[in-house]
């Protein structure tokens, strides 16, 4: 769904080389299908021992703000950890189709390796500062999501004329093309309309996506403000950050 460029760059466009971005995808799904959240693993049984492996699970390898600020042996890691670990099967492939998306030409204009530092710098970051907002809370909170709304910030500043395709509910899902700049700010609001009527439970961490997508523009902005921006052209909108 690239446009029709010439040269390296068209090429590179239209045939990105993302082995970071694949590398995520991949490694989230072999995480997700092996532990006990897939339900896929007979190693973790199932009714309710599978439920209670899964809890352990996600208290093991996911942020809880309580035991963050207070200090607690290893907590200091679960913002990394989590980013690779996932609620469910929703959870999972809407943060990957994400990902998959809009990580691709983002890898190719920041590199590899400054790419993968940003995922997981920005990742951790988002989740900390959600832990900081929930200081008191004790739920466990898990995903990706913080740091693929990183990647959205950032390609909104680097390819603010990609022509996205999305599905609008209110338009019976037509697939319809708008330009990045109409679509992920349309998705920002809804986050932030979302984040206000949030309640204090389980759910999707709104406030993670804002922090990340804040987060991943400012990067941009600040490491590419000087540079020319590059128009092309991919698609939809994300998941959410689940907290089991």
């Amino acid at each position: 769904m690239i446009g029709n460029w010439s040269g390296p760059v068209g090429r590179a466009l239209r045939h990105p080389t993302a082995p970071v971005t694949y590398g995520l995808i991949t490694l989230c799904c072999l995480i997700f299908v092996i532990g006990p959240a897939s339900g896929l693993n007979p190693a973790y049984g199932s009714g309710d021992a599978l439920a209670a492996a899964q809890r352990a699970y996600f208290r093991r390898w996911g942020v809880i703000p309580a035991e963050l600020f207070e200090g607690f042996p290893g907590a200091a890691l679960t913002p990394a950890t989590a980013l690779f670990v996932h609620g469910s099967w929703v959870h999972l492939l809407g943060n990957m189709l994400f990902l998959y998306v809009f990580g691709g030409m983002t890898e190719h204009r920041m590199g590899r390796v400054r790419f993968a530092l940003f995922h997981l710098g920005c990742g951790y970051l988002t989740l900390l500062g959600y832990a900081a907002a929930n200081a008191g809370s004790g739920q466990a909170l898990v995903g990706a999501s913080g740091a693929i709304s990183a990647v959205l910030g950032a390609f909104l500043f680097l390819f603010p004329r990609a022509r996205v395709t999305s599905l609008l509910p209110f338009l019976f899902f037509l697939p319809l093309r708008f330009p990045a700049w109409v679509v992920l700010p349309f998705w920002v609001a809804l986050q932030w309309v979302a984040a206000g009527r949030a309640g204090p439970g389980p759910g999707v961490a709104y406030l993670a996506h804002l922090l990340g997508f804040g987060l991943g523009f400012a990067y941009a902005w600040a490491r590419f403000g000087g540079t020319t921006r590059v128009r092309a052209a991919p698609a939809p909108a994300s998941e959410g950050e689940n907290q089991p």
